[in-house]
């Protein structure tokens, strides 16, 4: 294990050469554009490049490139958590470091605030952060003994669902080839330990350290007080199958921003991907601190 200073000392110093930077947004939010401002400037100032996808560069003074991912040292997304799993799919699959600004109410996988962006991007640019790389879900739906009809990546997690009436729907959940049991309920959380604490949390399930090696698989309104969420190792193969009677429409979402439909006679295959993706982190921060921060893990000083 290498020392922090090893670590530190083993970053890219993007001083060395122009920082080329990609700018995801979201603009519904009113300060997004005076960010921009902030970050063109910096950018001229160091003799950065930008790049920007199709929200943000209407709102740069000077028209940039179309964000290719090949052509970047940084992803930067300004909004909140769905903006950096957005900047995550773009990247598909290339490990290019991510900094989130957070312009929402929580934004746990977010980096800085806004007002500390400047800072946040010389200090990247000067070597000052690390990368803390996390896993990523594959996610395949085919028939029994068919070929695999999609595939799709998430970072958070991958849910399947119900739609329209609200009925119980029953799936049997498979590991490594061996039969874990039999489910009832509203649905299924797959997370990735990054995910863990997403809907993951909401429905039950264990917080885990984000760089574990592990899947999280959470039942969502198990009709059952014996079904308990499961932790197992990251090189599991998780197979789930729905059983009759099939609701209308049985949906998976992935990280809420790509859906699919699971028809009948189908099934879902989820494996870890064989890349990761790299969240831009600095020192003086910790997970520990992200989980009292962002959501009050252990706080009860606002209890009677």
């Amino acid at each position: 294990m290498p020392s922090k200073c090893a670590w530190c000392c083993a970053l890219p110093r993007w001083s060395e050469a122009p920082l080329r930077i990609g700018i995801l947004g979201n603009a519904r939010y009113p300060a997004l554009q005076d960010v921009l401002a902030g970050v063109e400037a910096r950018a001229r100032a160091r003799g950065w490049t930008l790049q920007a996808g199709p929200e943000v560069a209407p709102l740069l003074a000077s028209p940039p490139q179309v964000i290719d991912p090949d052509e970047i040292d940084l992803l930067l997304t300004l909004g909140g958590d769905g903006t950096l799993l957005r900047g995550a799919r773009l990247l598909e699959g290339r490990e290019v470091p991510i900094m989130g600004a957070n312009f929402g109410r929580i934004g746990f996988l977010t980096t800085v605030s806004p007002a500390d962006l400047a800072d946040a991007l010389d200090g990247f640019a000067d070597g000052r952060h690390s990368l803390s790389r996390r896993s990523v879900l594959l996610g395949g739906v085919h028939t029994h003994d068919g070929p695999m009809q999609v595939e799709l990546g998430a970072l958070n997690d991958i849910v399947l669902h119900k739609g329209g009436v609200a009925r119980v729907v029953r799936f049997r959940v498979e590991i490594d080839g061996q039969v874990v049991g039999t489910v009832s309920g509203d649905g299924l959380v797959i997370a990735s330990p990054t995910g863990s604490t997403a809907y993951s949390l909401s429905a039950g399930g264990p917080v885990v350290v984000p760089t574990l090696d592990a899947m999280l698989i959470t039942p969502i309104c198990a009709h059952s007080l014996s079904v308990r969420p499961v932790v197992v190792h990251g090189t599991a193969q998780i197979r789930v199958v729905p059983l009759a009677p099939w609701p209308d429409e049985l949906l998976l979402s992935f990280d809420g921003q790509q859906t699919t439909e699971l028809r009948a006679n189908e099934v879902l295959e989820v494996h870890m991907a064989p890349w990761r993706v790299s969240l831009v982190r600095f020192p003086e921060i910790t997970f520990f601190d992200r989980l009292r921060d962002k959501l009050r893990w252990g706080d009860l000083s606002g209890r009677d």
